[in-house]
């Protein structure tokens, strides 16, 4: 099962580090992960499927690392090229899995609502077993295996002679939301750094960051004064981002807090636009308009799109879109947001 992991008990080990319904760590080096009872149908996994719901197909593909992939169908004419999608999911580098429900509900529907050729979502290595810098080296991985689909290198099969015939490698957009929000910061700043002869045929045209996990070790004022969840609570930000950082190092690292001292100079990164998507109920504002306020001081063009009344993460729970009208109307004008950002690189 993609979404839960469970170890069978065996003597002489010791828990190192609990965080309380999501992952334990062993003193033997296995994690066990889960979910809370709240989040439980979220975190079920959705099985690809080649015939259509809703306009979409959905495909697995075995790369490295390995690729979820959306369809949509019927979206371009004979020779018609789009942009697409490249998603990070969240989880504090600890946790999740582009299977589970509630990221196929959201990048399905951004899929459709966007005039794009697909949305990619790779499977990347999780912390503690395999700490930062694995993630944001498997994720830049799948850019340049995009690449290699566009100058014809990868293994013919239906699904990336789809892409080949359909995307328009000069607009590739990452999106991440949470610490994938972390990771498209990470991934523009690399993709600017080699230069556009690595990455031809594929040109990063955009970055859109949504509730970025961006921190400190100080608590902001946002962490001490906005509501808890199930998603995100001070416990979850102190011991996941821990637990994903070199060993040793503490939330004020550049890959939690890239608007910190000991981070690059935001002068000096080479950037594409960027979206950055804020709640205003989120635990992690302050550090997140940080970044905004650092980024448009080093001269950086980036948009911000506040969601008013909104906590972290809230456009993924399906539920709460569905069932709460102030969630619906946010996640809809957080779609259209994403969709004019995406329409602004003609």
């Amino acid at each position: 099962m993609a979404s839960l992991e469970a170890n069978p008990i065996i003597p002489n080990r010791t828990i190192v580090e609990e965080v309380p319904g999501w992952l334990i760590l062993y003193s033997d080096g296995t994690v066990e992960r889960s979910g809370p009872p709240e989040a439980g149908p979220l975190l079920n996994p959705v099985a690809p499927y080649d015939e259509p719901r809703n306009g979409i197909t959905v495909h697995d593909l075995t790369t490295d690392p390995p690729i979820r992939v959306y369809l949509p169908e019927g979206t371009t004419s004979p020779g018609q090229r789009l942009p697409i999608l490249l998603h990070f999911h969240g989880g504090g580098f600890c946790l999740s899995h582009p299977s589970w429900l509630l990221y196929h509900d959201f990048y399905a529907k951004l899929a459709t609502t966007l005039k794009v050729a697909a949305v990619l979502s790779p499977v990347y290595p999780l912390a503690p077993e395999h700490r930062l810098p694995a993630a944001i080296d498997s994720v830049f991985s799948a850019l340049l295996w995009l690449r290699s689909v566009g100058t014809g290198e990868v293994k013919q099969m239906p699904v990336v002679e789809r892409l080949r015939e359909t995307i328009d490698f000069s607009r590739v957009f990452l999106i991440g939301d949470s610490a994938g929000g972390n990771l498209v910061h990470e991934v523009c700043a690399r993709a600017g750094s080699v230069g556009p002869g690595l990455l031809h045929p594929v040109r990063v045209a955009g970055g859109i960051l949504l509730n970025p996990g961006f921190a400190r070790s100080k608590r902001s004022r946002s962490e001490l004064e906005n509501p808890e969840s199930p998603f995100l609570n001070l416990e979850m930000i102190d011991k996941l981002l821990t637990l994903a950082v070199p060993a040793g190092a503490t939330k004020d690292h550049p890959y939690v807090c890239p608007m910190g001292k000991d981070a690059p100079a935001m002068e000096g990164l080479k950037m594409p636009p960027l979206l950055l998507v804020v709640g205003d109920k989120d635990l992690l504002r302050d550090p997140q308009l940080e970044y905004y306020e650092a980024m448009k001081k080093a001269g950086k063009e980036v948009e911000l799109l506040m969601s008013h009344d909104m906590s972290h993460i809230f456009y993924l729970n399906k539920f709460a879109v569905e069932g709460d009208p102030v969630t619906g109307e946010r996640t809809k004008e957080l779609v259209q947001k994403i969709k004019m950002f995406v329409e602004s690189d003609q």
